[in-house]
């Protein structure tokens, strides 16, 4: 298993309820094949440039061990959840 870190950008619309909904199920989803070691939500803040006619977004900071198959298949679900503007899954380097 490797260690990776992902950080995700949600719509900035979206209630608290939501953005506890939005974590949680990337969580459950990290957790069915890996491990979740931490959530950071970062809050709102202004993006480098628009998207989706978007000035800001809520950021979220997951750090996990996973298997590289998990992956793909988090990739996925980011791309077909409405309220994930944009995503990044990084590996992290082992010291």
């Amino acid at each position: 298993m490797n260690k990776y870190e992902t950080i995700f950008i949600i719509n900035p619309n979206v209630e608290d309820a939501g953005v506890k909904e939005l974590i949680e199920k990337f969580s459950n989803i990290i957790n069915n094949d890996g491990k979740v070691e931490s959530v950071e939500e970062l809050g709102k803040k202004k993006l480098a440039y628009e998207i989706q006619k978007n000035a800001e977004g809520i950021y979220v900071l997951i750090n996990f061990e996973a298997a590289p198959s998990l992956i793909k298949e988090l990739e996925r679900v980011y791309r077909i959840t409405d309220n994930v503007i944009k995503f990044i899954v990084v590996r992290k380097d082992e010291k």
